[in-house]
């Protein structure tokens, strides 16, 4: 692949909600470019930029893939991202490199929940953008309706630049308000239309949108206001000009008409990124440390080569791909740049220019551009390389924390050799995932923003990896604890022939707050109990409290005082007081009132406001707290505290209950009291269970 300045680059996120076809609009690009000799369809499991197993099964994308167009000497970098809400993260992370953003509306359902979300990621990175009201020609289409709900979710600034011809079935083309011409498409043709007068039926329709377009392009411009007074119009060539700095100030953001699985209008949509979106070099600086100090680095080809990692793929056979886009000076192969934020040298060997899950090879990549390399030692997403006498940082994306785990048990001794390994190569690729034990339950959790992203991770654990892992429930991490006092005695004898065992000792036991664990305090005077058998007092406490009195679960958030006791000079040991302590820990626990406590885990809805009342309904039944609401456009943020236990299916039922139109967030957040009712089953559950342990090993 040949070399583009800077000026000539473009890289553009195509974003939506799952389903709006952002991955057959690519193809459609792709195909209109020159890029492949024919339409690649979704169906077909054909397309460049859906090649992961997991996504032609599926038919969804699952992770951000880069493209490559070529178009009127511009090299275009299309970014297909995921719209799906629990792959929604991805499309986060890979708007990190992008300079503008396509997005897509469906032409039936309108601006949707995820649409919102990622407008609101094109808004956090200042990124131009243009909406694309796809699907055109599915029967119940209505571009009318569409850009209804898109002015209702997003002003109206969001102001069309096309009207449809014909709809439903009969979608043809598009009328282009800019330059007032109509072009019509053969129904899964090339993607390029024939240019022709506007249709009479349409003519009016085309001057009133026409003349909103202009009023919208004079309103932010005080120079065109003036002349749109005077005149009443603006020429053809402020209203191009006029267009262009509406879109790169994010004053416009243009509404176009599409069908891109017959691809009609993706010509039109090449030439509008090619002379509206900007260059790399013509947007703000990048938020960097430089020699220690915040501040912005612009995009520009002078100076010594820096660039940043925002993606890394873990490719059975060709290692790992590191993802990465130049932000100064010229990115050569075989370059060793400095990875600034590990502290290791890395040599470039064959940079690429992705092409898919094809890397095309380049001599070299200028500021702006977006690159591959395979086999770097330490790099991985979120990292700064440059050379060595440089000082920046670029700041990783901060993705949320995970929002449901689920334990994850190795089939066979030879999978679970292998499974760190292989989740720890899958860990490198998405940074969205969570790997850990619980040193409790001591079982492997694998947590992920929803179980169908889990399920994906295990899936390849299997295909790519031959790790062969059944994904389970997790195990409540529950605590025990106690509401009330005790002061009782421990006293272990044991005459043996010989020495016997004799310790003798008297503890308070009393609550301590939420979070304060365990304390011991020595309260010992007039050496009832010499000192060195005092930490083999706690020691038996600690013991005791790690196995619980209730359900076995560990004991947390209490105080003992050792304050008397009696001891043998030849019989008494370590190991007796020891026991000691742990008798009267269960003697304790007799009188202290005992109790379950349980996970309770902060929760963030985001849902259609139709939907607020149901979910809040539903969290009520799940024993939650509303602790707060807050409504942005057609979005309800739903803010909650729900014991964990009752959220293990929240994510299927979620789905059921919005039609997989909402998304959640959950993360740890304290300890309370179970209710007494749940509790009884709890303990009854627990002891059921250890029974069945005992009968096993008898």
């Amino acid at each position: 692949m040949k070399v583009y300045e800077s000026r000539d680059i473009r890289n553009a996120g195509v974003v939506g909600h799952g389903d709006s076809g952002k991955t057959t609009l690519t193809a459609g690009l792709l195909f209109a470019a020159g890029a492949t000799n024919r339409l690649l369809r979704v169906d077909e499991g054909n397309t460049i930029t859906d090649f992961d197993e997991e996504e032609i099964q599926r038919r969804i994308t699952v992770s951000t893939a880069i493209a490559v167009a070529e178009w009127k000497k511009t090299k275009i970098n299309i970014l297909d991202t995921p719209g799906y809400n629990i792959f929604i993260n991805d499309a986060r992370a890979a708007l990190a490199a992008a300079d503008s953003a396509l997005v897509l509306v469906d032409g039936v359902g309108g601006v949707e929940v995820q649409t919102e979300k990622v407008w609101q990621f094109a808004d956090d990175y200042k990124l131009p953008r243009a909406v694309i009201v796809n699907k055109l020609d599915r029967e119940r289409a209505d571009f009318g309706r569409a850009l209804e709900s898109v002015q209702a979710n997003f002003g109206r600034t969001a102001v069309p630049i096309q009207i449809p011809i014909g709809s439903e079935r009969d979608f043809k083309g598009v009328v282009d308000l800019i330059r007032m011409k109509a072009h019509t498409y053969a129904a899964d043709g090339d993607g390029k239309g024939a240019e022709g007068e506007i249709p009479e039926d349409l003519a009016e329709a085309a001057q009133k949108a026409h003349e909103a377009l202009v009023e919208m392009i004079a309103e932010g411009n005080d120079a065109l206001m003036e002349e749109f007074f005077e005149k009443g119009s603006l020429s053809a060539e402020q209203i191009v000009e006029g267009v262009r700095q509406g879109v790169r100030e994010m004053r416009i953001y243009p509404v176009m008409c599409a069908s891109a699985l017959h691809n009609i209008g993706t010509d039109l949509i090449l030439n509008f990124i090619v002379e509206n979106l900007p260059a790399p070099t013509e947007r703000e600086g990048l938020p960097a440390m430089v020699n220690g100090q915040e501040t912005s680095q612009k995009f520009n080809e002078g100076g010594l080569p820096s660039l940043f990692v925002f993606k890394t793929t873990a490719d059975p056979f060709a290692g790992r791909i590191n993802y990465f886009k130049v932000v100064t000076g010229v990115v050569k192969n075989d370059a060793n740049l400095q990875n600034l934020t590990r502290g290791a040298a890395e040599r470039l060997a064959h940079i690429a220019s992705p092409q898919g899950k094809t890397l095309q090879p380049v001599t070299e990549l200028r500021a702006g551009d977006i690159g591959a390399v395979a086999k770097l030692k330490e790099t991985l997403t979120g990292d700064t390389l440059a050379e060595k006498s440089v000082d920046v940082a670029y700041p990783p994306v901060k993705l949320p924390e995970p929002s449901i785990a689920f334990a994850i048990q190795a089939n066979s001794r030879n999978d679970e050799d292998r499974m760190g390994n292989a989740v720890h190569r899958i860990l490198e690729e998405d940074q969205s995932l969570r790997f850990y034990r619980d040193p409790q339950t001591r079982e492997f959790l694998l947590a992920g923003s929803g179980q169908q992203h889990v399920e994906i991770v295990v899936s390849r654990l299997k295909k790519r990896y031959g790790v062969d892992v059944t994904l389970k429930a997790p195990k409540i991490p529950y605590r025990e604890t106690i509401r009330g006092t005790a002061d009782v005695q421990g006293r272990h004898k044991k005459q043996t022939g010989g020495h016997g065992q004799f310790g003798d000792c008297w503890i308070k036991m009393e609550p301590l707050p939420r979070g304060a664990k365990f304390e011991f305090e020595n309260d010992i005077f007039g050496g009832s109990i010499p000192k060195n058998f005092i930490p083999a007092v706690e020691k038996g406490i600690v013991d005791a409290a790690e196995h619980g009195f209730l359900a076995g679960y560990p004991m947390v958030d209490f105080k003992v005082t050792v304050y008397d006791g009696s001891y043998h000079d030849v019989d008494s040991s370590e190991l007796a007081f020891k026991l000691a302590a742990r008798k009267a820990f269960k003697a304790a626990m007799q009188e202290a009132k005992p109790a379950l406590l349980e996970p309770i885990m902060n929760v963030e809805i985001q849902a259609p406001v139709e939907y607020a009342g149901d979910l809040m309904g539903d969290l009520n039944g799940r024993r939650g707290r509303i602790s707060g609401m807050e409504t942005k456009g057609s979005s309800q943020f739903i803010r909650a505290q729900v014991p964990m236990a009752e959220m293990l299916n929240y994510q299927s039922d979620l789905t059921a209950m919005t039609q997989g139109r909402a998304s959640f967030t959950m993360e740890f957040d304290h300890y309370d009291f179970v209710p007494q009712l749940q509790a009884e089953k709890i303990i009854a559950a627990a002891k059921a269970a250890k029974t069945g342990e005992e009968e096993e090993e008898e």
